[in-house]
């Protein structure tokens, strides 16, 4: 690792402070991006992210913090978004700087609205960004057991090894073990894919079926989602490695899991909108549930489970019903 690199985080939630904490492990200063100006004071003067993942302290000697996007993305070499993607193309929008010169790592689980595509495919095609400059950031990971110390594994993925070797090693720390990948796209896909199977699995529980049920229907995600996943960049590859397999795990069965919450309210008979005000944080897999589903109509992958959660979210199914179907699918 060289302290002559300088990394940016872009972003303010939870995901954007679990690792600017860990990026202040190694690093003697980096910038963070946020667009919250109460909580950039609040950081300044208390050291706490007074809305995300409260309990870490920071060295604020360590943090360049700012509301200005072009500011933070001048200052490194390494630009790690780390925001909701329904919300990554209108915060491009007020950037004036280029981005030619920068290494792009995302954090973020999930496709851009806008376009229809991965957070990396987005730079690569909008922004004329070269694969070997774009990686990924994923689990099995929460930020909240970051933020508690707890014994954590990141895979980090990019084209170019010594890239995703700079990364890894800037993250690492004790509690904290990074692996690098070369699959950029399937882990990313793997990343927003596992989001939609997290909304079946809370679907399932706030219906009331049990851990029977949800192992089976797990034991389908991960199939389902090496079917999709293959359809979308074919290349060889472990889908039991942590990457894929581990981040379903985790995301699906965790109490910290967000999307697992959402479709448990859901299965509970919150509508969508009351949902999403209940939990007041972005549940990635809504909106990735809907692109999966649209781009799945091009690639012709069997997805049941995708099929089913599209329904409930998106075409006003009843969760009962649909469940009920889904569960002669499954095997």
């Amino acid at each position: 690792m060289s302290e002559n690199l300088k990394f940016a985080v872009i972003g303010g939630g939870s995901w954007a402070t679990a690792i600017a904490k860990m990026l202040c492990v190694n690093l003697s200063e980096i910038a963070w991006y946020m667009r919250n100006d109460a909580a950039i004071e609040h950081i300044q003067k208390y050291k706490h992210n007074p809305n995300y993942l409260s309990s870490v302290e920071f060295d604020t000697n360590k943090l360049k913090l700012t509301n200005n996007i072009n500011e933070a993305i001048e200052y490194a070499d390494y630009v790690i978004f780390a925001i909701p993607s329904a919300f990554l193309d209108a915060e491009l929008k007020n950037m004036t700087v280029s981005l030619a010169d920068k290494i792009i790592f995302s954090a973020i689980k999930g496709i851009v609205p806008e376009t229809s595509l991965i957070v990396g495919e987005h730079f690569h095609i909008q922004y004329d960004i070269p694969y070997y400059n774009i990686g990924v950031i994923t689990g099995p990971c929460h930020a909240e057991e970051v933020a508690l110390e707890r014994l954590s594994y990141l895979t980090i993925a990019c084209g170019d090894p010594d890239k995703a070797r700079n990364v890894a090693k800037t993250l690492s720390g004790n509690y904290i073990k990074a692996k690098i990948s070369d699959d950029i796209i399937g882990t990313e896909y793997a990343a927003m894919l596992k989001n939609i199977y997290a909304i079946a699995a809370g679907i399932a529980h706030g219906l009331g079926y049990g851990d029977n049920f949800q192992s089976v229907m797990m034991s389908n995600g991960i199939r389902e989602m090496k079917k999709f996943i293959r359809k979308v960049h074919k290349m060889k590859r472990n889908i039991n490695d942590s990457a894929y397999l581990g981040d379903l795990l985790v995301t699906g069965y965790s109490v910290f899991s967000r999307n697992r919450m959402f479709g448990n309210m859901i299965g509970k008979g919150y509508t969508v909108k009351s949902a999403m005000m209940e939990m007041s944080m972005v549940a990635e897999g809504y909106y990735a549930t809907k692109s999966a589903y649209k781009l799945n109509q091009g690639y012709g992958a069997k997805t049941p489970i995708i099929d089913a959660v599209y329904a409930i979210l998106y075409e006003g199914k009843d969760a009962k019903s649909v469940f009920k179907k889904l569960t002669e699918s499954l095997d």
